[in-house]
């Protein structure tokens, strides 16, 4: 084969290939936004809290807080101790 023959069949299989994850990605971003329009109708957004409910709020996991930050604050104290490697 030629050197031009080469760089000719070089160059078809190089937009075949490109052609390929073009029309591949195309259909990837189609899908994906059918899919979500699709979810959308579906699965609908919950309604809005009532406004009057919004200026009072409680903590709700108070406990939960206070547990997740002695967690947090003894993993810190352990990495802190610990030597460097």
């Amino acid at each position: 084969m030629q050197d031009s023959e080469l760089l000719q069949e070089g160059l078809a299989i190089m937009g075949l290939g490109m052609g390929f994850v073009f029309v591949f990605l195309t259909v990837l971003v189609v899908s994906v936004t059918l899919m979500s329009k699709l979810v959308g109708r579906f699965q609908p957004l919950s309604a809005p809290a009532s406004p009057g409910s919004q200026g009072v709020r409680a903590p709700v996991h108070a406990d939960n807080d206070a547990e997740i930050q002695a967690v947090i604050s003894a993993a810190v104290h352990r990495y802190r101790s610990s030597p460097p490697n």
